[in-house]
């Protein structure tokens, strides 16, 4: 039985944007896939950042503790995925089914927006997403920005996705909590950001496009300055070997080890160090 509620999603939605800086404005764009939802802040002129959230019930709005820090002088550009719980919509129209749909859906959200070049980060998912959009379009990414992500540079852990199966053959709010609950070792989560990733249980989401990891021969070519955060306590893959094998592959990465925070305790949960090491990157 689904339990997915729109209303109820829709009111958890609002409570976690709230909490974005109160500049924060919704934006919405045209692509082949439907209109895609952004929230966006900072300064209109000001170089832009893009950010994509995870997958799951991740939505642009769970970006809200990292925008304000860069959004002192970058327009910070958060995007609902296509098809994916948020606000972004397909309106009939066709679901991205590779990789290259990705990047076509992602062109035509940075075009709608007015921008050319771009800085490009990502957390899990979207940060698979925003590596492969990289090595396809690297003229326009200028700098690369990913937050523990999933599937670039090491595959996930067999107790994740045992833990994870229960969750994704029937989501409902009270696996959604379990499974959070373990894999964050029980942290304290904000509570109006946990209501959302209940909330989107069951939500009518298109089939995830999904692939192998990058080969290394991509990776090597990948000519763009990339900052890698990976989270110390991640239950999801192995915390070493994603940076042993970004810093063997990568030829411009910097990698930064968050301590004390699993992969879905990001991107709210990140100390505050990384909003700054952002805007130091970015700059």
């Amino acid at each position: 039985m689904n339990t997915y509620d729109h209303d109820a999603f829709r009111a958890a939605y609002g409570k976690v944007l709230a909490k974005w800086p109160a500049d924060r404005e919704s934006v919405t764009v045209p692509t082949p896939f439907g209109p895609a939802h952004v929230n966006a802040c900072g300064p209109r002129d000001a170089p832009p950042l893009v950010l994509l959230p995870g997958g799951g019930g991740a939505t642009s709005a769970s970006w809200y503790a990292q925008a304000a820090e860069p959004g002192r002088d970058r327009r910070v550009l958060a995007v609902d995925l296509v098809g994916a719980a948020g606000l972004s919509g397909t309106d009939g129209g066709p679901a991205p089914r590779t990789v290259e749909d990705l990047v076509v859906w992602l062109d035509a959200v940075l075009d709608g927006l007015g921008v050319r070049e771009v800085s490009l980060g990502g957390h899990s998912y979207g940060a698979w997403i925003a590596l492969h959009y990289a090595m396809r379009a690297p003229g326009r990414v200028r700098r690369l920005f990913l937050l523990d992500p999933t599937q670039c540079f090491a595959g996930y852990t067999a107790a994740y996705l045992l833990h994870a199966l229960p969750m994704l053959l029937r989501p409902t709010p009270r696996r959604v909590r379990a499974f959070l609950a373990w894999e964050t070792g029980g942290a304290a989560l904000d509570p109006d950001w946990l209501r959302l990733q209940e909330a989107a249980a069951g939500f009518p989401a298109a089939k995830p496009v999904t692939g192998p990891r990058p080969s290394p021969e991509r990776l090597r070519g990948l000519d763009v300055p990339v900052l890698l955060f990976v989270a110390a306590n991640s239950r999801t893959h192995d915390t070493w070997q994603v940076t042993t094998r970004a810093g063997e592959l990568l030829p411009r990465v910097e990698t930064v080890v968050l301590p004390d925070v699993s992969h879905h305790a990001l991107p709210p949960g990140a100390p505050s160090e990384l909003g700054r090491r952002l805007r130091e990157f970015l700059s």
